[in-house]
């Protein structure tokens, strides 16, 4: 088993960075520490969360073999606010409700069609 200190960062194809950094940072609040010519990376929600923005518009949004990928919120309470940033930040709506009582989920699209899961657990 090779030792690590967990995954590292996700990179997203996307048509336009700038478009997805506003994005990101009006939902989940990432902040911008690395720009070149065709990247972004931003960290946050959490301490040690990495995205990257690439700029490839012929892949962005395309599956591949990641379907989707998640946030957990820190309440299940603030599910609807989670679904009102999406909405107010250009991202979709795909589907809502519980796994089980209490325990609320969304699934929303960001501008490139990105699958995002927001849950509480």
């Amino acid at each position: 088993m090779i030792r690590t200190l967990g995954l590292s960062h996700v990179a997203l194809a996307v048509a336009d960075p700038d478009r997805s950094l506003a994005f990101y940072s009006a939902v989940f609040g990432v902040r911008e520490y690395f720009r070149a010519p065709d990247t972004i990376q931003v960290q946050g929600p959490g301490p040690h969360d990495v995205l990257a923005f690439e700029r490839r518009p012929a892949a962005a949004g395309s599956e591949g073999g990641i379907l989707h990928f998640g946030f957990r919120l820190q309440s299940p309470g603030d599910i609807d606010a989670a679904v009102a940033a999406v909405l107010a930040a250009g991202g979709t709506l795909s589907s809502r409700g519980e796994f089980a009582p209490g325990v609320p989920y969304a699934f929303v699209r960001d501008p490139d069609g990105y699958e995002i899961e927001i849950w509480y657990e």
